[in-house]
């Protein structure tokens, strides 16, 4: 029979995997989407409706993923260690503290009334903290993560990491491509 705290400890696990699979859809969505390789069955507000709300429900979960990290008693992580790295808790958690902030920065300014007021360039640049943030996410699961050892759990970490490197290499060699034809 399950404990409470080991209920509380499932809960946390549960929505820090599905928060970390739910940024790489967001950022394999917006990357498609802006390199324009969407194909044209479903029209492009369609697709960026998409991309928002899957990085919204990534910023709902990992707000999930911190209160039950919060409130699990076999953790000893308090209110201030969810928002401030520190040596208390150690590095592992204090990378997931960094890559949240990230999400945040990247997420919220995407609403929007906040977008249209904001320069394109600014926009892009701190759309762009979503990679970093993705990278971040992998060492905190890695580092702090009870399944980090398991055999299983090292395969889905390296395909979520294939599957982001992907776009984002078709991204990167659609601007190169960009450029070179505008030279």
């Amino acid at each position: 029979m399950f404990t409470m705290s080991s209920w509380w400890w499932y809960l946390t696990r549960a929505t820090g995997i599905v928060a970390a699979v739910l940024a790489v859809a967001s950022l394999v969505w917006g990357l498609f989407f802006s390199s324009r390789n969407t194909g044209s069955r479903l029209k492009p507000n369609w697709w960026l409706a998409l991309h928002n709300w899957l990085g919204g429900l990534t910023l709902g979960f990992l707000g999930a993923h911190m209160f039950f990290s919060l409130v699990d008693s076999t953790r000893a992580i308090g209110f201030v260690d969810l928002f401030v790295p520190s040596s208390k808790v150690g590095w592992a958690i204090g990378w997931g503290v960094v890559a949240a902030w990230l999400f945040a920065l990247v997420v919220l300014p995407s609403v929007a009334r906040v977008r249209r007021r904001l320069p394109r360039k600014a926009w892009h640049m701190v759309h762009l903290l979503s990679v970093p943030a993705i990278a971040l996410t992998a060492v905190h699961a890695y580092k702090s993560g009870s399944d980090s050892a398991s055999q299983y759990f090292t395969r889905v970490l390296a395909v979520l990491i294939g599957v982001c490197v992907y776009p984002i290499s078709i991204r990167l060699i659609g601007v190169a491509q960009a450029r070179r034809a505008a030279a």
